[in-house]
């Protein structure tokens, strides 16, 4: 079955554009650049972990060597070839290794709570940019109604005008008046491509179309430490793992190592050769042990500015957990503030609407005047953008109450 070009255009954009908020936000975690590289640091903090774990096995090297001697004595052979395999394994370091693993550990989750924390920012970033967009396509909507019952008016005058009805200045306010409604509307569709421009660089896909989306309206939500919070957590108790790793230095550290060499030899005398042949293979265990005496105390030192930089992320961590909780309540606060700014906006919109509808009636049969009309066009005008925006700002509020109850947004979307 062959599907028509004119068909095939007009699916391209479906699979092109992701349109309700949820699907801006699913698009957004799989082709965000900045989570991208967030992904890669996760995966390089699990990567390092591995690699630490990897020092409680024993090491195992392979080697060699080769050996030229132009003027060399009776008893030495002039070319010398060596090769080795040596097995190494640290017995013993003081818990430098548990506490390194450790460090790793954290960090690592430090880079996980990160990558999660920027997911939810970006959604809740995006949220307020698709509701923004939202109230400015309506805002957009209701200048554009207007101006078509200013045209229609505008066309009105300039027949009464023609018709010795009207004078120019009457032509000339409507038209002023039609021309900077205009102007709005520009200035607005300015205002919707900018943002929409910035949310399609954050979702990382142009988008075609905002269908319409909500929350649930739940308020009996647990209240969680946010996961940018934890993140910085993780990165002090690494800090304080990295202290106990330098602790070590001051603690015996013992290896044992068992190397086996090769060796052959070149231009070794016949002599010496019979009589004191050298060795053809080598085995050679080693075990050593070394302790810290005395270092002007450089690690007393270090470990002083490690665990320094913990208490500065603590302090850290005391002043976001608070701010979380100022920005919970707010939300809260949010929340009740637009219900009843929708409230009071559709009261006014009713109004609004139904004296524009009275005072058309009068001002086309000349009973009032073209400012009573243009007051009545405004308002009807204004109380139509401000109810759309106070729905709007309903769904903000509630993304903000689910962020900053350190929930994942998205999941709360309907």
């Amino acid at each position: 079955m062959k599907i028509s070009k004119k068909l095939l255009l007009f699916l391209i954009p479906v699979f092109l554009s992701a349109e309700n908020l949820q699907e801006l936000i699913t698009e957004a975690q799989t082709n965000n650049d900045i989570i991208i590289a967030k992904k890669y640091s996760e995966n390089a903090s699990a990567k390092e972990l591995a690699s630490q774990k990897s020092t409680y096995y024993p090491t195992v090297d392979l080697g060699g060597f080769y050996k030229r001697d132009d003027a060399a004595s009776p008893f030495q052979a002039g070319d010398t070839y060596s090769a080795y395999a040596k097995v190494g394994l640290d017995i013993y370091d003081g818990g430098k290794r548990s506490s390194q693993v450790k460090e790793k550990q954290e960090s690592f989750k430090s880079s996980h709570l990160d990558s999660l924390a920027y997911k939810k920012s970006l959604a809740l970033t995006i949220t307020k940019d698709f509701f923004s967009i939202k109230s400015l396509q309506a805002s957009l909507s209701a200048r554009e109604d207007a101006q078509k019952a200013l045209k229609a008016q505008l066309e009105r005058i300039k027949k009464f005008y023609q018709a010795k009805m009207a004078t120019i200045d009457d032509v000339q306010r409507v038209q002023s008046d039609f021309d900077t409604n205009l102007y709005n509307i520009q200035t607005i569709r300015f205002q919707i491509l900018s943002l929409k421009s910035l949310l399609e660089l954050k979702v990382g896909q142009k988008i075609q179309s905002f269908d319409a989306s909500a929350f649930k309206k739940d308020k009996s939500t647990d209240y969680a430490m946010l996961d940018s919070i934890k993140s910085i957590a993780a990165q002090k108790n690494a800090m304080n793992y990295g202290a106990n790793a330098v602790d070590s230095y001051y603690y015996p550290n013992i290896r044992i190592e068992d190397k086996y060499n090769l060796y052959s030899y070149d231009r070794l005398n016949a002599q010496v050769k019979k009589f004191a042949p050298p060795l053809d293979n080598q085995n050679t265990l080693l075990l050593t042990a070394n302790i810290r005496l005395f270092d002007f105390g450089e690690i007393a030192k270090t470990k002083e500015a490690v665990e320094l930089n913990a208490r500065a992320l603590q302090s850290q961590i005391n002043y976001q957990t608070k701010e979380q909780k100022v920005h919970y309540e707010l939300s809260l606060a949010q929340i009740e503030t637009a219900k009843l700014k929708i409230i009071s906006s559709k009261s006014a919109l009713n109004a609004a609407s139904s004296a524009f509808v009275t005072i058309e009636k009068k001002y086309n049969a000349g009973i009032v005047d073209y400012i009573v009309y243009l007051d009545a066009l405004t308002k009807r005008t204004t109380t139509k953008a401000l109810y759309e925006s106070s729905l709007n700002d309903l769904e903000i509020a509630y993304a903000s109450y689910y962020f900053y109850s350190g929930k994942n947004i998205l999941e709360e979307l309907k």
